[in-house]
């Protein structure tokens, strides 16, 4: 080989590294300028290869752990750059593992089970490639010096390695320069928060087996035999208020519809709580409400359905209310919910929807609740109810954003399919970020407009209603840095009374000022407002 394809070929290894070590974990992070950074492990991992015995046992050995370490590290890189996307957070493998089927079933549902298939094999394909190049790169610069020459190289590496990990784990100064690309601090970062959750979860079990209404009689008396509701709006978030985007449409249909409340002779109140998520992963906001613990990820999710913590459903149904769950996401087994306290769950399939999709939203938001009045007894003699509600018309891709009808001519659903079949495919509109958040806005609209419309028409005789969002939209769409949710107490002004120690801005529109609380602390103060002993809870 020449002297200059040699060099060529070292130079060109050095540099397949040099990206896999700077590539970003942030998207924001996908620029040119991110390619001029300088990884110090690079000369650190040349050094040591180019002083390796090029026939050596270990140093095959070596090689291999170095591909496998580089490939993990892309991965690690690029799972970062997803879950920052969707849920402005890095991936941690202790708790995320299980968006790998989330994601693929999210995929067939929006591009279809061919595409997902395709883009799984080009992720194989890509694999593989990734795999091939870092072990000829490797390979190139492996054994380029021996004897005395091969000892000093690898002095200089070990002492290079000792100073950058050094560095990294005192956050000394000197090696964190601006153009600096910081491997090794992300790794030991995710590993720390690896270990970090692990013990997280030891606590929270602990937590989880410490319930301060275990055993409590005598909750909810002042509901008198009145239902309760808890309806869930999906990514309805703070942005509707604070995004000069979205909050023309969405303050306006709120105070539009709170003197039409009023006149009825309902009474509202709203205010805030903090998501344990943002941009996806509802039922972790589902389920910290409902458990008065935060239940910020998958691994505690399961940890709270493992524990003999009870649900404000649980603590329901022990004081003599009926429980049911209306959830028009869930198409497959649904296991969990017994688990949670619910007696009565109607799934996407019990509803009865014979109209067409919208996307991946199964039905409207008002065909689910026109569904709930048909199927769930509200009579006095089936007893008072306690229901959660989970309205998906506001769940992405947003297209298309049906609209409010008769509520008489809502039938079986298939009066919506002008609608479902209407518009762009979410692969059109999704190339525009501008598109995708107008459909946003249109389909929270669509969603507020349900509930109170549902809410003004059982006027007559009106549950309490709890109305919330179970967390923002994903961080290009909400554009506001918040896990802030809105809530909407909507009911009889007795029972919503009964909520005035909690200064809630009197309306649907919260007052910004008005204090935030973390969505944990709703449960344990929703039982003591509406309990005549109210039982005293840390704060």
């Amino acid at each position: 080989m020449s002297i200059a394809r040699r060099a060529a070929c070292l130079l060109g290894a050095a540099l397949i590294l040099d990206l896999m070590l700077v590539l970003p974990n942030q998207s924001r992070g996908l620029v040119v300028a991110t390619a001029l950074r300088l990884p110090l492990e690079l000369p650190v991992i040349l050094l040591v290869l180019a002083a390796l015995p090029r026939d050596a046992r270990i140093s095959y050995v070596l090689r291999v752990v170095l591909v496998a370490v580089l490939v993990a590290l892309v991965a690690l890189k690029l799972a970062d750059i997803g879950t920052f996307t969707a849920f402005a957070r890095p991936f941690n493998p202790a708790v995320d593992l299980f968006m790998i089927e989330a994601g693929t079933r999210f995929g067939i549902s929006t591009i279809g089970l061919p595409l997902v298939i395709l883009a799984a094999l080009g992720g194989a394909l890509a694999l593989a490639g990734l795999i091939w190049t870092l072990w000829w790169a490797s390979g190139q610069w492996l054994g380029l010096a021996s004897g005395p020459v091969a000892r000093s190289l690898t002095g200089v590496a070990a002492a290079l390695g000792v100073l950058v990990i050094g560095a990294q784990q005192s956050n000394s100064l000197p090696l964190r320069l601006p153009w600096y690309a910081g491997t090794t601090h992300l790794a030991s970062a995710h590993l720390r928060s690896f270990t970090q959750t692990l013990a997280d979860l030891k606590r929270f079990r602990a937590a989880a087996a410490n319930d301060p209404f275990a055993g409590s009689a005598g909750l909810f008396d002042r509901l008198q035999g009145r239902d309760v509701l808890i309806v869930f709006i999906e990514s309805y978030g703070r942005a509707s208020f604070d995004n000069p985007l979205y909050a023309p449409t969405h303050v306006a249909t709120l105070e539009n519809a709170a003197p039409k409340l009023a006149q009825a002779g309902l009474a509202m109140r709203s205010g805030w709580l903090t998501s344990p998520t943002e941009g996806g992963q509802s039922w972790l906001a589902h389920s910290t409400l409902e458990s008065g613990l935060t239940i910020s990820d998958q691994t505690r999710y399961r940890a709270l359905l493992a524990s003999p913590r009870r649900t404000l459903f649980d603590l329901a149904a022990a004081s003599g209310l009926r429980t049911a769950a209306v959830m028009p996401g869930i198409t497959l087994s649904w296991p969990e919910g017994p688990m949670q306290g619910f007696q009565t769950i109607l799934e996407a399939a019990d509803l009865g929807y014979q109209g067409q999709p919208f996307n991946f939203v199964t039905m409207p938001d008002q065909y689910t609740l026109s569904a709930f009045d048909r199927l769930v007894a509200r009579e006095p003699q089936a007893g008072p109810l306690f229901a959660q509600i989970v309205l998906l018309s506001s769940h992405a891709p947003w297209v298309p954003v049906p609209e409010m009808i008769a509520w008489d001519q809502v039938g079986d659903g298939r009066v919506f399919d002008r609608w479902a079949l209407s518009g762009d495919p979410p692969k059109v509109v999704w190339r525009d970020r501008d598109r995708v958040r107008d459909q946003y806005r249109q389909a929270i609209d669509y969603s507020l407009q349900a509930i109170l419309s549902y809410a003004g028409r059982h006027a007559n005789k009106p549950p309490l209603m709890v109305v919330l969002g179970d967390h923002q939209p994903t961080p290009f769409v909400a554009q506001i840095d918040s896990k802030d949710v809105p809530v909407h107490l909507i009911g009889p002004p007795d029972l919503i009374a009964d909520f005035d120690a909690w200064s809630w801005t009197p309306g649907l529109v919260p007052d910004a000022q008005t204090p935030v609380w973390p969505m944990r602390d709703f449960r344990d103060r929703f039982i003591n407002a509406l309990t005549s002993l109210p039982i005293k809870v840390a704060q």
